[in-house]
């Protein structure tokens, strides 16, 4: 298959396309959030390559949260807008199951058989968003949650088997989960281009269009404003 790959769930924003799951084209700004102004162009420039080699695209993927919700919004509805213009299905991925692809692909760390990977999106303050994964398959294991991090926090598991962390949610957690089986992985962001293997596994979820129309990004959370600080219009 061929399929274009979108990832806007943190600072970073990334498309690629893939081909059979291999990216074969790919762009990403890692160091900023101007998504709205980047993505189009990154996409663009994308599609020029694709029309140059004569791939066909097949379907998008998206990468659907947790994860920042303007990012989300921007993905989807620009994923959303390109299956309704081609006519093509869109392929819902798993954000936090998507950085483990990343750290695994990304890092060629070796995993020992019991271990966990605990992927963590920043929700600000000492909240993340994260969940648990085994290395082997990816497969979930429980729930994903946004969790405040405590001293107490995965206790139970940390005393029994060792736990792999990364995302931008993982730096600020690592003075406060201090066990021994707590390992952290640095510079493990949310890439697009590892998204073609996800997209393509036979249990991927593939939307018609008809489905499209009512899809909705994984906010986990809903999203709540802040309080405005311009005169005439704080809140009461």
């Amino acid at each position: 298959m061929v399929i274009l790959n979108i990832e806007t769930s943190t600072t970073c924003c990334s498309a690629a396309i893939t081909v059979d799951g291999v990216s074969v084209a790919s762009r990403a700004n890692l160091e900023g959030a101007n998504h709205a102004s980047e993505l189009p162009v990154f996409i663009e420039q994308l599609l020029g390559e694709a029309r140059q080699h004569n791939w066909q695209l097949d379907a998008v993927a998206l990468s659907q949260g947790p994860g920042s919700y303007t990012g989300l919004r921007i993905g989807a509805s620009i994923a959303k807008g390109i299956c309704y213009g081609l006519g093509i299905p869109l392929i819902p991925i798993d954000t936090l199951q998507l950085l483990c692809a990343c750290a695994i692909q990304s890092t060629g760390h070796q995993w020992t058989a019991n271990a966990l990977l605990c992927p963590m999106i920043d929700a600000r303050r000492m909240e993340v968003y994260t969940a648990f994964y085994h290395p082997q398959d990816l497969q979930r294991t429980g729930e994903v949650q946004a969790k405040i991090i405590d001293e107490q926090s995965f206790a139970d598991v940390l005393s029994q088997q060792p736990m792999y962390f990364f995302g931008n949610g993982a730096a600020k957690c690592q003075q406060v989960l201090t066990s021994s089986n707590a390992h952290f992985i640095s510079d493990v962001v949310p890439d697009a281009r590892y998204m073609g293997a996800l997209a393509e596994q036979p249990t991927a979820h593939m939307l018609d269009i008809k489905q499209v129309a009512y899809y909705e990004p994984f906010y986990l959370k809903e999203f709540v404003a802040a309080p405005s600080h311009i005169k005439g219009l704080e809140t009461k």
